[in-house]
């Protein structure tokens, strides 16, 4: 079994899912007293959100590429980055590190590639949803159409994040806003919506949309599990 690194911290309410589902498919796989071996590098989430804030992200790419050299240095052999957002730095990571990085968004497009989804609607923080990193590698590599919703949408779902979710807040009222805007994309063609933001899938589950859902986090864990146990 391979060694999963974690890059982890951003929020930790997210990074507590990633241990969970990568223990559990670990455990699903092996059985008996199996879990998974993982570094985690949990980062104070203050420090990246405030650089993100003003826009220091060269600032926050020496962060975290510090970190993921630390986790190669102590003995992962891949790297998991637990947020969408940070994966807008993605690309210095990985030519900072030996290891190989398993991308969220290439992860998430396999799976919708497989499934036959040509079109989806994409939540997560203004950053994801308004930069390229994400949607722009949805295209450009997979071919996957992306929507996004409008400004006050965009708006509203990134408050919801940071003023709730990364604080561990499950609020009824806001579960019900963010349904309102998958019926929405839904409208707008699209066939199934990416909950492109690690805290997303803590408020909303495919039980409350009938709109298919694509929870990245789920995603990205369940494939750093095939890859830590593949030959």
């Amino acid at each position: 079994m391979k060694t999963i690194g974690l890059l982890g911290g951003m929020s930790w309410e997210s990074t507590t899912s990633y241990y969970q589902a990568i223990n559990v498919g670990i455990n699903s796989h092996l059985g008996g007293l199996h879990s998974a071996k993982i570094c985690l590098h949990s980062v104070d989430f203050a420090e990246i959100e405030e650089l993100q804030r003003t826009g220091q992200w060269q600032q926050a790419g020496t962060i975290l590429t510090q970190a993921a050299r630390g986790l190669e240095r102590a003995g992962a052999d891949l790297l998991l980055i637990c947020t969408n957002t940070m994966h807008k730095l993605a690309p210095r990571i990985e030519e900072a590190i030996g290891i190989p990085l398993l991308h969220i968004a290439d992860a998430t497009a396999e799976q919708l590639v497989e499934d036959g989804i040509g079109t989806v609607g994409l939540l997560g923080t203004r950053f994801t949803m308004e930069d390229d990193f994400f949607r722009e590698r949805l295209r450009k590599k997979f071919g996957i159409g992306v929507v996004i919703p409008e400004k006050a949408a965009r708006q509203d779902l990134h408050a919801i994040i940071f003023n709730e979710l990364c604080h561990g807040m499950i609020n009824p009222k806001s579960r019900t806003r963010f349904l309102d805007i998958i019926n929405d994309l839904g409208r707008h063609g699209a066939e199934a919506v990416v909950l492109g933001c690690t805290e997303i899938a803590l408020l909303v589950q495919q039980q409350h949309s009938r709109v298919p859902l694509y929870d990245t986090t789920a995603i990205h864990a369940a494939k750093a599990v095939s890859l830590a146990l593949a030959e």
